[in-house]
């Protein structure tokens, strides 16, 4: 790729390409082809990122929530302008094509504004006095300090800026550490905030290797607050290491998002929906729809349908051809992980439909790949898959989907079709998950949260959430200062 930039760090307001730990090779997935170095922070690097952004809290929280709105609105601004050659580099990093990582960048520009506006209106509330004695009791949201924002690969844009949004929103200053294949992607979208006026040491940024950086960072008294996306495992440890130093957490985990399909539902539409959506991003979605549970009376269309539409997708390089409808996966771990997948699924454990198989060539290609009648206790049905494969199993009372739907710890999102008013109001309640879709496939846009429950996560991104989230709230009683 001849477009792809050097890749630097951001540390207190200079852009620095020299790496005292070293460099990691950056490959673009659909190729396996080398297109980058990146360099990796030495602890020392890691520790004037820190002190950068602890030097620039006073000044930062002080801003009047107007300016810092002016400024995150000149971001977006400029995230927009640049959204052409941003996603370029997006498809070069992890292969999503073309027009989905346009898509990706345009709607983060709206959660940017959304944010940037929440600066502007959140002035706390006053609470009615119980005597005459008290003045006033007044609640505010004050800003929690330094944030920590780790993000993954999977959405380079969009995941990066509902924390760095919430974050700078909110008053608090910010050390973005991005995943370690998408470098690019986050060195751009910090350009887009430090070009828009964001002031010196407000956003940082630094790469290395995932582990020894975020325990650094986590680690220090400097940090007051951590959000990550990311895996559960991951998110556990971080977890656990957050808590020992009493630090905010904000995990966005996995998930292994269901779909009821009624036997009320519009079934072609839900095919449609459903076909196109689990195989968006080659099915490395978080909330993407996973287990279909169909309604026997419609189960053998369904899965005929739907494997009809996944066998006649268009897999391929999107740098190449703007046509293709999936890219590759991420990295050669996840090919090992899709067939591990497949292989549990065989003899009397479901019937692979279509798909099941490497794609040959350059890159990490999988096929999309349908499972009827998965075993309950398949790694398919228990295990998060995060790759192109969908299973479909058969229902025959709407209490039983709900019960296999709600049966692992897993609690992101969730989804339902039924044209049954009563049936759909009773799916929106009984789903265990932070987020629930109900005939449709859309659980987040920038006005509403973003979170999940038990493994999924605590917390909330996005909405008037995302930006409370790096605040403390305070209470402030003032009572006469004599009779």
């Amino acid at each position: 790729m001849t477009d792809y930039p050097t890749l630097k760090m951001f540390i207190n307001g200079d852009w620095i390409e020299a790496g005292e730990a070293g460099t990691m090779d950056v490959v673009n997935p659909a190729t396996g082809a080398v297109i980058g170095q990146c360099p990796k922070a030495s602890p020392a690097q890691l520790d004037a990122a820190l002190k950068a952004a602890d030097d620039a809290f006073a000044g930062w929280s002080r801003t009047s929530g107007a300016e810092r709105y002016a400024i995150l609105r000149r971001a977006a601004d400029l995230l927009r302008e640049r959204a052409p050659a941003i996603a370029r580099v997006v498809t070069a990093e992890m292969g999503k094509p073309r027009a989905q990582a346009i898509g990706e960048i345009t709607s983060s520009c709206d959660v940017v504004d959304f944010l940037g506006e929440e600066a502007k209106r959140r002035g706390g509330r006053l609470i009615p006095t119980r005597g005459a004695a008290l003045i006033a009791q007044m609640v505010t949201h004050e800003p929690i300090g330094p944030a920590v924002l780790l993000t993954p690969w999977n959405f380079p844009i969009n995941l990066p800026v509902k924390k760095i949004a919430g974050a700078l929103a909110a008053g608090c200053t910010a050390i973005l550490k991005p995943a370690e294949n998408t470098p690019g992607s986050a060195q751009l979208l910090v350009e887009c905030f430090v070009d828009a006026g964001v002031p010196k040491g407000v956003l940082n940024l630094v790469h290395g290797d995932p582990g020894p950086v975020s325990e650094h960072l986590i680690a220090s008294p400097v940090t007051r607050k951590v959000s990550f996306t990311g895996s559960t495992a991951v998110g556990k440890q971080l977890g656990a290491l957050a808590a020992t130093h009493m630090k905010r957490f904000t995990p966005e985990l996995g998930g292994h998002a269901p779909v009821i399909v009624s036997k009320h539902a519009d079934l072609d539409r839900a095919v449609a929906m459903c076909a196109s959506t689990k195989f968006r991003n080659a099915g490395q979605v978080c909330v993407s729809p996973t287990r279909f549970l169909v309604a026997r009376e419609i189960y053998d269309r369904f899965v005929a349908e739907f494997a009809a539409v996944a066998s006649k997708l268009k897999v391929g390089d999107p740098g190449a051809d703007e046509s293709v409808d999936m890219g590759p996966l991420a990295h050669g771990r996840r090919i090992a992980a899709m067939e591990q997948v497949v292989a549990d699924a065989g003899g009397n454990r479901g019937e692979v439909v279509t798909g099941g198989s490497v794609i040959a060539g350059s890159g990490f290609f999988f096929e999309p790949t349908v499972i009827a009648n998965p075993s309950p206790d398949s790694r398919f049905m228990t295990e998060e898959p995060f790759g192109p494969i969908a299973g479909i199993v058969p229902f025959d009372a709407i209490e039983d989907a709900v019960g296999i739907a709600n049966s692992l710890r897993y609690g992101l999102a969730a989804y339902a079709f039924s044209g049954d008013l009563d049936e759909a109001h009773y799916l929106g309640r009984a789903l265990r998950a932070g987020m629930v879709g109900v005939n449709q496939l859309i659980v987040s846009s920038p006005e509403t949260p973003f979170g999940g429950i038990g493994d999924s996560g605590f917390g909330s991104e996005g909405g008037e959430e995302g930006y409370l989230a790096f605040t403390d709230t305070k209470l402030v009683m003032l009572a006469k200062s004599g009779g």
